[in-house]
């Protein structure tokens, strides 16, 4: 009898390279001379980020230079919710940016479907917010590996414990 294959579909992000991209965009805004008067601060918390800024122009500049560092950093920029500007104390606008991770209840049953249904031979597991594939031949695994690389999704996908 062959044994299992199997690996898990998971949606994280490095909360270290986060931070560091965070750093680096603060730095950023305090010698820009287009923001330095504009006491503009990003704040992280653990499922968010709070963008604190005088106005809309400033606010599209903090969004640029913050996403500009999570590419740098190698993070998916899928991993941003932005939320509805609002309006803050002294004419100030705030922007709350929600992080995406782990994968929703909703998304994991339709993404579990899908691989039943295209590829007969493996089988979907739902195990909290992964998704565990297996197979008992490997190529099958790479197939749907594959497959779903190339599908474009809102929430970004990564592949481990290939065993």
């Amino acid at each position: 009898m062959a044994a299992q294959s199997s690996f898990d579909i998971v949606s994280k992000f490095d909360h270290q390279e986060l931070r560091n991209a965070v750093d680096q965009a603060t730095r950023e805004i305090g010698t820009r001379y287009d923001l330095k008067d504009t006491k503009t601060t990003i704040e992280q918390e653990a499922s968010q980020l709070i963008v604190s800024t005088d106005s809309e122009m400033s606010l599209r500049a903090v969004r640029d230079i913050l996403e500009s560092k999570l590419l740098r950093r190698s993070l998916s920029l899928k991993i941003l919710d932005y939320q509805k500007e609002e309006d803050a104390a002294g004419g100030r606008l705030r922007q709350v940016v929600k992080l995406r991770e782990g994968l929703s209840d909703e998304f994991a049953k339709e993404l579990s479907k899908r691989i039943r249904t295209e590829f007969k031979k493996v089988t979907p597991q739902i195990q909290g917010d992964l998704v565990r594939v297996s197979s008992k031949n490997r190529d099958d695994l790479q197939t749907v590996i594959q497959s779903l690389k190339q599908e474009e999704f809102e929430t970004p996908l990564q592949f481990v414990n290939y065993r």
